[in-house]
């Protein structure tokens, strides 16, 4: 049931994500930052920013369904990523996870992260959540829901949301598609792409 509730626009399911918990190997957070992404040019939701605009193939296959399925990449080649599927099945569109407020396992999380790291920074930016959480290239697909996925996801009650632009793309970049609970230190801060046209002047 819990998939059910993210099918659909992203932007809806974006929203939805915050304040959900996350679980991986022995570490708990709160997600409190989110960045919806649609897919092609002739989906309903076009986005030249996503994994998905040219369409399926290779790693992004996950992009298209079922929803509450994990789609992870790498960023810059380096940084593992990981993206909720919220798309109607064969349709493109995810979410990428941003930041989470770590609320059990925090030693197990530093460790993963190294000691000077503060607490508030364990999973603030993507690649630093996957981190801490334990989240690897290999759980591509992995089925968010289930109780035997190493990584799970419980969504939790509706909440507000503070909303803006996405963080480093230069496509798209001035969509309102980001999104993300006020007064949390986790969130991350904004930082437009050098690549992006001025702001303004890109949809």
């Amino acid at each position: 049931m819990g998939a059910q509730l993210l099918v659909g626009d992203p932007l809806d399911a974006a929203r939805r994500l915050l304040g959900a918990e996350l679980v991986g190997r022995g570490v708990t957070a709160k997600i409190v930052e989110v960045e919806a992404y649609g897919g092609p040019p002739d989906g309903p939701w076009p986005d030249a920013a996503a994994h998905s605009y040219r369409g399926p193939g290779g790693r992004n296959l996950v992009m298209f369904g079922p929803p509450g399925r994990l789609y992870t990449y790498r960023s810059h080649g380096i940084h593992v990523c990981a993206n909720v599927v919220c798309g109607f099945d064969g349709v493109a569109a995810a979410v990428l996870l941003r930041a989470a407020a770590v609320v059990e396992g925090a030693l197990v999380a530093q460790q993963r992260r190294g000691p000077a790291v503060v607490p508030a920074g364990l999973a603030r930016g993507p690649g630093n959540l996957c981190s801490a959480l334990g989240i690897a290239m290999g759980d591509n697909g992995i089925d968010l829901f289930s109780p035997d996925s190493p990584v799970r996801l419980t969504l939790g009650p509706e909440v507000d949301a503070v909303e803006g632009p996405r963080v480093g793309v230069s496509k798209a970049a001035d969509r309102p598609w980001r999104f993300w609970l006020a007064e949390h230190a986790e969130v991350s801060s904004y930082r437009r792409s050098p690549r992006a046209p001025a702001p303004g002047s890109s949809d």
